[in-house]
């Protein structure tokens, strides 16, 4: 049987203020491992640790949460932005999170790469799209002509953050190399994020598999191919041979991080590119009902991937 870990993603409520009561929750639904969420802070990261009901496998950065300088989480800040002080944050928020790996002994840590531009700028067309999408306004002349913009402006304004997003993969690549951790670099949420499919051989370029490969996350591939912008097989038809871990989760509409098994997501792609990896974490969110994060494990079995 495969090993499966529970992300601290589901962590997110108050009866497990306590991290020790997520993790012997965790172990007494059947999972394997804990994976440590950008949303968890310190003091439940030691709770968790102390009750040693579980080992961690991963560690997702920028883990542990604090509250950055501008009064946001500190997973604002990009690794590919333009201005030097914000990427300089963002590297040591990331440095951080290899020393949690390495005090833990987990061997991945999972990395947002950074995105293209102001977020509240990029994202305004894009959530016009997700509001039109959610009320059955997909096919309207406005969703198309706005899914244009969103891509047109992508492109125009990429270069440079990608170059800066690379570079602090680099310094990321070194810093993690003591401790034997392999960088996964996850397919993101937004279309304005980075990487896209082609823009990984760019990211990885000089990279041996063991220092950085890919993270797919199964939700974020399908909402981006529900809104037309990316076509969620392209993650693995180009990187599935590079994978070092995997984010599985359920999708209704546009609403990702269910439990496995809660959805409408094509899961035989999935297993199909997935499926050679050693084990899986399932990043549900903490709105699931026990039983949901509980029956992700049987569904799991019955299509292959345990």
């Amino acid at each position: 049987m495969k090993p499966l870990a529970l992300s601290t993603m589901f962590a997110q409520q108050e009866r497990f203020a306590d991290g020790a009561e997520f993790a012997r929750f965790a172990a007494g639904a059947g999972y394997d491992a804990i994976e440590i969420s950008h949303s968890t802070p310190f003091e439940k990261i030691e709770r968790i640790l102390e009750s040693a009901a579980l080992p961690v496998t991963s560690v997702h950065q920028p883990a542990p949460w604090v509250r950055h300088s501008n009064g946001r989480g500190n997973s604002y800040c990009n690794l590919g932005a333009l201005d030097r002080d914000e990427r300089r944050a963002a590297i040591d928020y990331a440095t951080k999170s290899i020393d949690l790996c390495g005090r833990t002994g987990a061997r991945r840590l999972i990395v947002h790469l950074g995105h293209v531009g102001d977020v509240v700028e990029q994202f305004e067309d894009e959530l016009e799209m997700r509001r039109m999408f959610d009320s059955g306004r997909a096919g309207d002349e406005r969703f198309l002509e706005l899914r244009e913009a969103v891509i047109e402006r992508r492109r125009a304004e990429v270069e440079p953050y990608l170059v800066h997003a690379r570079n602090s993969l680099i310094e990321l690549v070194r810093a993690a190399e003591p401790h034997r951790i392999t960088i996964g670099v996850e397919n993101r949420y937004h279309y304005h994020e980075i990487p896209h499919p082609a823009e990984y051989e760019q990211v990885f370029e000089g990279l041996d598999p063991e220092q950085a490969g890919y993270w797919h996350d199964a939700g974020h591939a399908e909402v981006l191919d529900r809104l037309g912008l990316i076509d969620r097989h392209s993650w693995l038809d180009g990187w599935s041979g590079r994978l070092v871990g995997a984010h599985l989760h359920d999708v209704i509409g546009l609403g990702d991080h269910r439990a496995p098994g809660d959805g409408h997501v094509d899961w035989e792609y999935i297993v199909a590119g997935v499926g050679h990896l050693p084990g899986y974490t399932l990043e549900i969110n903490q709105h699931q009902p026990d039983e949901k994060v509980r029956g992700a494990i049987a569904f799991l079995e019955g299509i292959g991937l345990r």
